[in-house]
């Protein structure tokens, strides 16, 4: 059974909120989803009435989606053994064809019919749609693994003006009809950075920064860009953690006014981050 309030300690939560709400009124927010949060039913529910509950205050809400594990399953289903190189999927003809069916289709419709089940209003594009990333080839070997050329954010624009949540697949095009899978991550960091965005949130399967990556309450709460580049020489951000600190500096560069790497797998954490004063994560500002 939940914890129960009182009306009163209900009416204290949301007075207590409202200064954070009038931040973040009209503001744009790019959420990175993916990992256990987005595998988990119960989680993905939450995520979503937290996404819903932020539109409907006033929060212009971008949510940006991967979905590895839902790709590796289909391709062993399909007899097609995943493949990685620095932490990136092999991804030749069959495979990208395979990641375009899970990300545009089954995974963005599902995220787009849970945001409309919760109250919301949601459209589901891909990067392709509207041309709105194209990239080129990363490396040849990782085949259709694409790096980002260009951004163009109309579409999702039009979609926030008119109140919808955009829902954002990491599928890529080219010139020549080429498709790419995009890492979600880096293509949040570019749409956020060309939208100038008020914050870019990556949800990640782990609390956030750790001084200590085997001790949670080691949480690194606030960063500055030069903090990050000292912490990554000195080893403390290492591994994975790498490539999500290089794209919250990334969107910082290119204008977004704050990053956080949090645990998405803690209920409601995108409330916690933006709406209370402890937030939820590892916090990256310009400094």
């Amino acid at each position: 059974m939940g914890i129960q309030f009182s009306n009163a300690e209900r009416a204290e939560v949301l007075v207590q909120a409202l200064p954070y709400i009038k931040r973040y009124r009209g503001k744009i927010v790019v959420v990175k989803y993916g990992g256990n949060a987005m595998t988990d039913d119960a989680l993905k529910q939450q995520v979503m009435e937290d996404i819903v509950l932020l539109r409907l205050v006033g929060v212009k809400v971008v949510l940006v989606h991967g979905g590895g594990p839902e790709i590796s399953e289909l391709m062993d289903k399909l007899g097609k053994h995943p493949e990685f190189i620095d932490g990136l999927r092999v991804t030749d003809k069959d495979t990208v064809d395979i990641v375009q069916m899970v990300l545009a289709g089954k995974i963005n419709k599902t995220l787009v019919n849970l945001i409309e089940a919760k109250g919301g209003r949601a459209v589901g594009l891909s990067g392709i749609d509207g041309r709105m990333i194209e990239a080129k080839m990363k490396d040849p070997r990782l085949g259709y693994v694409g790096e980002i050329t260009k951004v163009r954010v109309s579409p999702i624009l039009d979609l926030l003006e008119k109140d919808y949540v955009p829902v954002i697949s990491t599928v890529a095009c080219d010139r020549d009809g080429n498709t790419y899978n995009i890492n979600g991550d880096t293509a949040a960091a570019h749409l956020a950075g060309a939208l100038a965005a008020e914050r870019l949130i990556l949800m990640t399967d782990i609390a956030g920064i750790l001084r200590d990556r085997n001790d949670p309450s080691t949480l690194i709460r606030e960063l500055t860009v030069k903090n990050a580049e000292n912490l990554h020489r000195e080893g403390v951000i290492s591994g994975g953690m790498i490539p999500k600190v290089e794209c919250c500096v990334q969107a910082l560069r290119q204008g977004v006014k704050n990053t956080v790497i949090m645990d998405g797998r803690k209920p409601h954490s995108i409330l916690m981050e933006l709406l209370t004063d402890e937030g939820a994560g590892t916090l990256i500002v310009n400094g």
